[in-house]
Parts: structure tokens; C-alpha cells; sequence
């Protein structure tokens, strides 16, 4: 978009450090349903970042879905839904649990559609990642403000999952599960752990899995198939949403670069597509 009031934000920084505390890092493990294996000096597992730097907003900054209010670093739109995209993580060298680091985030982009459901907002957001002024891994945030949909309109088509898989995990979500992954990554949003808002306000059929969380058991499934390769970098394609109401399937094949994957929803849709690059 071009000539409107978010034109000044593009370019718009803020700062955040934290320290990548060991413990949290534990208890994402067990969140995930895994020994707790993890030490103070080891690489922090790729997407888990998502764990640390994360805003410290007032409950009197909150709107009503549970999110921060917009207007203090995105624009306020005039658009009430806010969706994760996917993305970009290119990886230099990983980040270590007990490190010091800072974030760097930076507005790159934003642009303004006109949809099938009305007017759609598309933000792109820089995170540079660094450990004593040396550069560790960037991500690249794609995120989608849009109006409600029409109560009585019908979900998209979605697109059909491949057949070709080489390995799946089924996975179950669950209410605690959710509730357990937001209180860890300090994010309010409504629509993951309490049930009446997410079918009466936002018109969605139960609780909604997060779409970070999504993409990290994606990469974690994948990792355990790059054949002893270093991860240099990964996309993320967010295409529809997974409901806490019945099980889902990662899957996933080899590739001569890395590993492809998706997550197969119960209607045999794609939900999320992620693709694993090795380093060269």
C-alpha cells in the first residue's frame, strides 16, 4: 500500500533481550511430551525461540480476543483478526540456552489487499537474533490482519494433501496442551484455551492450535530425518487452521536438500507446509 498513515511504520525498530533460560527450555520439553534432556550451553532447538524476548504488554493494553492492542509498534488496520502466516528462519549458528541475547525487530513491508472475505492487511516483520553483537539467526514473520467473516460463510477450499509421505506422526491436541504452549510463550490470545469465546466470537469450531506450535513439531519430526545434515534454514506456509477437536498427521519426505513437510488436517487438507534446508 502506498499514501496511508501505515506508510510511516515501514522501517519502524524495537529492541527486546532476554536471557535463554534453561528452565523454560525444560519445560517446553515437557510440554512436548519429552525428557527433559536439555543443558545450560546447548543449542536452543530451532523455532523454540519463540519461548524468549517476548513482549511485556499490561492486561490494560489487552483487547478483548486476548492480543495486544495495535497501534504501539504494528498500525492499527481497523482489522480485528489476526493471522500467523509462516515465514523465513535462516540459521548462522544457534542460539544457546543461558546466552544473553537481543532481538532486533523491524516492520519491512506491509500491504494492503482486497480479498474474497474483504479488505486483508499483509505485514512483514524482520526478528534479528544476536549474542554479543554477533548475528546468530534472522526470521522473516508473515502476518494477515483481515475483517470477521460473514457468520454464515463457508470455510475455503482447501488444498489436498499429498500422498506421497515417507513417515508420520499423528498428533493430538488437547485443551492443556494449548493452554500449556501459551502460558510458556506469554500469549493471551483467546482463541486457544478458552472454548465459548473461540466458537461464539470468532466463529471457529474449538480451540485453535497455535500456528508456532504447529510449525515447531513440524521441524521437530523433520530434523529427526536430515540424516545427520546442519539445518541452515526453513519456510513456513501457514494455510489453514487445526482445531483441538480431533487428531492431525505430520508428514513428511527426503529431498536431495532437506526435508519436505506438511500437516495433514482431518479433511485430508493441507494445513501447514514447512521445507527444510540443509546448510551447504
Amino acid at each position: 500500500m502506498s499514501g496511508g498513515p501505515q506508510d510511516s511504520a515501514i522501517g519502524r525498530t524495537e529492541e527486546a533481550r532476554d536471557t535463554l533460560d534453561l528452565r523454560q527450555a525444560q519445560l517446553m520439553q515437557l510440554t512436548l511430551d519429552a525428557p527433559v534432556s536439555l543443558e545450560a550451553g546447548d543449542p536452543l532447538p530451532p523455532f523454540w525461540h519463540y519461548l524468549y524476548f517476548n513482549p511485556r504488554i499490561r492486561a490494560s493494553d489487552l483487547g478483548a480476543d486476548g492480543h495486544e492492542r495495535l497501534g504501539r509498534f504494528i498500525p492499527d488496520f481497523g482489522l480485528p483478526r489476526r493471522m500467523w502466516a509462516g515465514g523465513r528462519v535462516s540459521i548462522d549458528a544457534p542460539l544457546r540456552l543461558g546466552e544473553a541475547a537481543k532481538k532486533v525487530s523491524t516492520i519491512r513491508a506491509i500491504e494492503e489487499k482486497e480479498g474474497r472475505s474483504g479488505r486483508l492487511c499483509f505485514v512483514t516483520v524482520d526478528h534479528d537474533f544476536s549474542v554479543d553483537g554477533v548475528h546468530r539467526l534472522r526470521e522473516r514473520q508473515n502476518i494477515v490482519y483481515r475483517d470477521p467473516p460473514a457468520p454464515d460463510a463457508p470455510p475455503p477450499p482447501g488444498k489436498a494433501a499429498p500422498d506421497n509421505a515417507e513417515f508420520r506422526q499423528v498428533i493430538s491436541p488437547d485443551p492443556v496442551l494449548l493452554f500449556r504452549y501459551s502460558a510458556l510463550i506469554f500469549y493471551g490470545h483467546r482463541i486457544h484455551y478458552d472454548a465459548d469465546y473461540t466458537r461464539d466470537v470468532e466463529g471457529y469450531p474449538g480451540l485453535v492450535v497455535h500456528g508456532p506450535l504447529t510449525a515447531t513439531l513440524l521441524v521437530q519430526l523433520g530434523l529427526s530425518h536430515m540424516a545427520g545434515r546442519t539445518l541452515g534454514a526453513f519456510d513456513i506456509r501457514a494455510m489453514a487452521p487445526l482445531f483441538a477437536t480431533a487428531p492431525f498427521t505430520l508428514e513428511g519426505r527426503r529431498t536431495e536438500t532437506g526435508v519436505d513437510l506438511w500437516a495433514r488436517t482431518p479433511e485430508d487438507t493441507i494445513a501447514m507446509t514447512v521445507t527444510l534446508q540443509a546448510a551447504p
